[in-house]
């Protein structure tokens, strides 16, 4: 009987510690799919946002392991990585909660990259973000 009681309690913490990391555990990364570097497209784009170990949950709900997308489009260089991300034609902001977009792009050269961000919009301290990639609209 106390060998029972023992793998039950075994059992039984094991259940509950998986639980408390849920879709969270393993390597976190992010993808984005829809363009790729170097090709040509016409407008509007489709693009889907692909995270892995990580929630996606608006902005404003505050929780581990979770946060939203964020677009940056024709960035030189990258923002402030300790703080808030600002709202701007070139930092696109995904706070619903979004997986994906259309965007309407007039014709050029661009260069994108995705960046997911804390409920506050502040990347995490080891920030999930893609590669830059360069693409054309014609």
């Amino acid at each position: 009987m106390i060998k029972f009681k023992k793998n039950f309690y075994f059992i039984f913490l094991f259940f509950i510690s998986s639980l408390s990391y849920g879709d969270t555990s393993g390597d976190r990364s992010i993808k984005l799919e829809g363009v790729e570097n170097e090709k040509t497209y016409s407008s509007p784009i489709e693009l889907n946002f692909i995270v892995e170990n990580m929630k996606v949950r608006p902005a404003g709900v505050m929780e581990e392991n979770s946060g939203h997308h964020h677009l940056l489009i024709n960035l030189n260089e990258l923002p402030d990585m300790t703080k808030p991300l600002p709202m701007t034609k070139n930092i696109r902001h995904f706070g619903k909660g979004q997986e994906s977009t259309s965007l309407e792009l007039e014709p050029g050269k661009y260069t994108i990259q995705l960046l997911f961000a804390d409920h506050n919009h502040t990347p995490h301290k080891i920030p999930l973000i893609t590669k830059k990639i360069s693409f054309y609209i014609k």
